[in-house]
Parts: C-alpha cells; sequence; structure tokens
C-alpha cells in the first residue's frame, strides 16, 4: 500500500483541523497495550501453570502481571484533545485543561522527547500526547497543526480591556 502521507518538510502553514480532535502516539499505544495484554497473560500462565505452587502464590503471580500491565497502560495514556473552548493535556498520572489564550507556542524541537507548550503564566508543560518516538513524521504533522489551531485561536481571542 503506497504512503499517502503528505510531505511535512515544507514550511508551509498546514491545514487547521476540524475541531474536536485529539493528538496522541497511535503507534505507541498499540505497541504498549500489545505488550501489556501479553505481559499479563504470560505470566499468569506462568503462575498458574507452575507445579507447587499453593494459592496465594499463583494469586501473587496475577497480582503482579496486573501491575506490570496497568503500568504499561498508564504509558499508553497521554493524548492532547482541542476543542472550541481549550486543549486538554493528558500526561501519564495527570490532566490539565488549557485556555487558547494560554498557550503561547507550541515546541518540537530536534531531540525533543515529546511536545512542550509554551504558557502565558511564564512556564513550559510537557505534552506528552505527541511524541516522536516511533512515528516521528506523524508527531511533526500533530506539533504543527496544534501550532496552527493555538496561533489561530489566541490570535482570535478578543483583548481584555486594559485600565
Amino acid at each position: 500500500m503506497p504512503d499517502t502521507t503528505p510531505d511535512t518538510t515544507s514550511d508551509a502553514t498546514p491545514a487547521l483541523p476540524a475541531l474536536p480532535v485529539t493528538f496522541r502516539p497511535g503507534r505507541t499505544r498499540v505497541v504498549l497495550s500489545v505488550l501489556a495484554v501479553g505481559t499479563f497473560v504470560t505470566i499468569s500462565a506462568v503462575g498458574m501453570l507452575l507445579d507447587g505452587l499453593g494459592t496465594g502464590e499463583r494469586l501473587s503471580f496475577a497480582l503482579t502481571a496486573l501491575l506490570l500491565a496497568g503500568v504499561l497502560f498508564l504509558l499508553a495514556r497521554p493524548r492532547i484533545t482541542a476543542d472550541d473552548a481549550g486543549v486538554t493535556v493528558v500526561n501519564l498520572t495527570t490532566k490539565r485543561r488549557l485556555a487558547w489564550a494560554e498557550i503561547l507556542r507550541v515546541n518540537l524541537r530536534q531531540g525533543d522527547p515529546w511536545a512542550f507548550l509554551d504558557l502565558s503564566d511564564g512556564t513550559s508543560l510537557p505534552a506528552l500526547g505527541i511524541q516522536p518516538g516511533i512515528a516521528r513524521q506523524r508527531a511533526i504533522q500533530d506539533a504543527r497543526a496544534l501550532r496552527a489551531l493555538a496561533e489561530a485561536r489566541s490570535g482570535a481571542a478578543p483583548e481584555a480591556p486594559r485600565g
């Protein structure tokens, strides 16, 4: 099947995606989910098939497998959801809602493990929903699309009256 992914090496402004839109590392998510299920099944099966184990020991195998699978599913959790009102950034253990005006810039520099959002309060928020790990070109496209949305939405927001 031919690759129909558009070339992202140009500096042209990408078309704005329709809202709501969710950015997530799809391939990474699939790999981690398959590993989580495989880990749970393998460790649980080993615990059940070993001779001479009591019920408590078998249960400890299953609970260990559940814990490891849970960690892998937690690693698959990150996403960024953009809608008309703003952006929701879901990282491993945190979730933060941002208004469009709070986002000054979306950064994904060479060598960065994920995108960063520069915020109006002077901080930078890691946005793990865009990671160039397995699908670098997709991450670049997603970062450009989110950057274009942030620029269009925060620029369209009316300025607060001064006084």
